[in-house]
């Protein structure tokens, strides 16, 4: 199983996104709510997969993103948001994020095809 970490401040979606995606073969072993504990709940944990919410109330997912690479180059981060990917432009790939799904269309598929890629 591809172990995950899910970062989003709303409850409601973590615990969706967590039962989506252990339904579609995924291990989710952790959860955070704010930007300042991301990186240290992914660096104690070491998961496969960072799902990140790129809005969160302490800072931005895609500054999140930047510091995940760096500190777990092995970890893949793929960042989700309400918005599409086009309110973000050229910030979603320079933030060194294997990809982006919009909530509405998170599924393991979609997982697995950006990990893929």
């Amino acid at each position: 199983m591809t172990s995950v970490v899910i970062v989003d401040d709303h409850g409601g979606f973590r615990a969706s996104a967590r039962e989506l995606l252990e339904l579609e073969g995924f291990e989710v072993i952790g959860e955070a709510v704010r930007a300042e504990d991301a990186v240290e709940v992914c660096s104690a944990l070491r998961p496969e997969v960072v799902l990140l919410d790129v809005h969160l109330p302490d800072g931005s997912g895609l500054e999140v993103a930047e510091k995940l690479r760096a500190a777990l180059p092995g970890t893949a981060v793929v960042l989700v948001s309400s918005r599409g990917a086009t309110d973000f432009g050229p910030r979603l790939t320079g933030c060194g994020a294997a990809g982006f799904i919009p909530k509405d269309a998170l599924s393991g598929d979609a997982v697995r095809g950006v990990l893929a890629v």
